[in-house]
């Protein structure tokens, strides 16, 4: 049986990402290294590594920074669901430059889901598992406590698919992905409801 924790196995990173996205709401660097410090000390991933070829023993791990995210494009790591089973995982930041704030995303992907057992899809018309979104709402509450940001959404390949200002502070009725939005100094969760 393969691993769904294996780097090498090459299956554990496709098919698209199981991800919480966070538009950080700044393109400083140091806001950046706020929430993925955050995020990734919240999530408790195990190390930090620049390649995903190779397994950890394999590599010396990098440091978990901007710098680090912007040599390699992605870090990656080994997270513990809340099933128990330990998987592959990553996190790569999408700059948004001048025109948008920055976003940085954190995802398990779908291989390694389907080796660990987490069923996703239900025949709804999106992947969702609510095991899934309950633990990253909560990494991302628990990440929003020590570095704000602008929204959160969880879901199957979410990043980009909406932003705060179109929310304009307020959480869709009809949600087809989980939504971490704040309303002054507290995190709202607006968990799918579709």
């Amino acid at each position: 049986m393969t691993s769904p924790a294996a780097f090498r196995d090459q299956t554990n990173w496709s098919g698209g990402y199981y991800e919480l996205a966070i538009e950080v709401g700044s393109s400083d660097d140091a806001q950046i290294q706020a929430v993925l410090s955050a995020l990734w000390s919240t999530a408790d991933v195990h190390g930090c590594f620049g390649q995903r070829d190779r397994e950890p023993e394999e590599q010396d791990p990098v440091p978990c920074t901007v710098g680090s995210l912007t040599e390699f494009g992605h870090l990656h790591g080994q997270v513990r669901l809340p099933t128990g089973r330990l998987v592959v995982c990553g996190c790569v930041a999408i700059r948004g430059g001048d025109e948008s704030s920055d976003w940085l995303d954190f995802y398990i992907p779908l291989g390694a889901l389907d080796h660990a057992g987490i069923a996703y899809w239900d025949g709804r018309p999106f992947f969702r598992s609510d095991v899934m979104d309950e633990w990253l709402a909560a990494i991302g509450t628990e990440t929003f406590k020590s570095a704000s940001f602008s929204l959160g959404v969880i879901g199957f390949d979410v990043s980009g698919c909406t932003d705060a200002s179109t929310l304009a502070g307020e959480l869709p009725k009809t949600r087809d992905i989980g939504y971490l939005l704040p309303q002054g100094n507290v995190l709202h969760y607006g968990a799918a409801n579709t």
